[in-house]
């Protein structure tokens, strides 16, 4: 399947303007790939640059991205809603600056029942990384379109 034809808006829970991955570029059992411009518009860009919190919520948004499309094309369901269980050993070397594109690569490091661990790094097209963290994903059974009303 080619991931660039899936809409990133089918994958998420989140919803505009609240989206911080425009593209799923990978996905595989261990690894899951996004790409995110950095753009004036965004709600977490503050002095021309995405803030931290932006940077945590595309690392959580790669980790949503990867368990909607395995839900919708790997176990033919609905996307479920996630949620951040823990974060550890953050590092934003660097917050990334408007017109910027980076690239976030999640490696899934353990799947206990519905928890996931993943190593995440977060780097710029020229390879610079800027962000490195471990982060915990906690996956619920609810849908996520249940919460749309």
């Amino acid at each position: 399947m080619d991931l660039k034809q899936i809409d990133i808006l089918t994958l998420l829970p989140q919803k505009p303007p609240f989206v911080m991955i425009d593209n799923l570029l990978l996905c595989d059992k261990v690894i899951t790939k996004t790409s995110l411009e950095v753009r004036q518009d965004n709600i977490f860009v503050k002095q021309g640059r995405l803030t931290s919190y932006g940077l945590i919520e595309n690392i959580a948004q790669t980790c949503a991205a990867r368990m909607g499309y395995i839900n919708q094309y790997v176990y033919k369901e609905k996307v479920k809603l996630g949620f951040i269980g823990s974060i550890r050993n953050l590092q934003i070397i660097r917050t990334p600056k408007v017109g910027e594109k980076l690239l976030t690569t999640i490696e899934v490091v353990e799947e206990v029942f519905q928890m996931t661990l993943v190593n995440a790094i977060v780097k710029t097209t020229e390879e610079e990384i800027t962000v490195k963290a471990e982060m915990k994903i906690a996956l619920s059974d609810i849908d996520s379109q249940t919460t749309e009303q």
